[in-house]
């Protein structure tokens, strides 16, 4: 049996009981990018000097480093899509070959003989092409007001968004013919490239969303407390055996039989 309306607090959350939501109390029309299709680019790179393939990229060397000695990781990755081209198919023109050049950019940290931390920066300009993504003109053209400007400006309706996961797989120092120190990076990474149109959907709405609850306050507390109320400790670390016998204890039938 459906909740009633005056039990039902709307708010963001899991939808756990299906069919146990009350009617919306509207419907509204929301203009918001709509994928209309995706598809996904793994890639794993190393360093290699020449122009760059599917496998290798000249930009994962680092500039010459004074004594590097530990690899310790990389941070900050950020992505930048410098531009994409699209080219419709000439069987479908809703379909577009997506040619995007982007850059992806982190941080290699690494201590040298010192002891000290260090960091090289680096920026990887990469050019991917998918062959066929279903990407279709928009019929609509779309202008906006700015307030309080007034100034009209033309939207692009037609949207290609990329979406980047990526990680230093390995890190590893090498030297050239004259003896410099380099940081060889091994990157990972994951590009979704998506294209999107603004559109027009009508949904179900229960009104505005309530106002939230109020930050919780970080409140000091005495650390003696907390230890007191804390569980014991385990003395010793748990074991890590085999079982003696691969399955269950099962008596074996020629055995009774003797």
């Amino acid at each position: 049996m459906a909740i009633t309306r005056d039990d039902f607090i709307p708010r963001p959350g899991i939808v756990n009981k299906q069919g146990h939501l009350p009617d919306p109390s509207e419907l509204v029309c929301i203009e918001i990018p709509k994928v209309f299709d995706q598809c996904l680019i793994k890639r794993c790179l190393v360093y290699s000097c020449g122009p760059d393939t599917v496998d290798t990229d000249d930009e994962l060397r680092s500039n010459p480093l004074n004594d590097p000695k530990i690899f310790t990781g990389c941070r900050d990755f950020q992505l930048k899509l410098i531009s994409v081209e699209k080219i419709p198919l000439k069987k479908n023109s809703n379909y577009k070959k997506i040619i995007v050049c982007f850059v992806i950019s982190f941080y290699a940290d690494f201590t040298d003989c010192n002891g000290e931390t260090k960091c090289e920066f680096y920026e990887i300009n990469r050019t991917e092409i998918i062959p066929k993504l279903y990407c279709p003109d928009s019929i609509a053209q779309i202008s906006a007001t700015n307030v309080p400007t007034g100034k009209s400006n033309n939207l692009d309706s037609e949207i290609i968004k990329l979406e980047l996961v990526a990680e230093c797989l390995d890190g590893f120092f090498c030297n050239d013919d004259c003896c410099e120190s380099f940081l060889d990076i091994t990157l990972g990474f994951h590009l979704i490239v998506k294209c999107e149109l603004i559109v027009q959907l009508l949904i179900p709405a229960y009104g505005y969303c309530p106002i939230p609850c109020q930050c919780e306050e970080d409140v000091e507390e005495d650390p003696c407390e907390k230890f007191d109320r804390a569980p014991v400790p385990k003395f010793f670390p748990d074991q890590k055996l085999k079982p003696l016998f691969d399955n269950d204890y099962e008596i074996d039938v020629h055995e009774l039989d003797e």
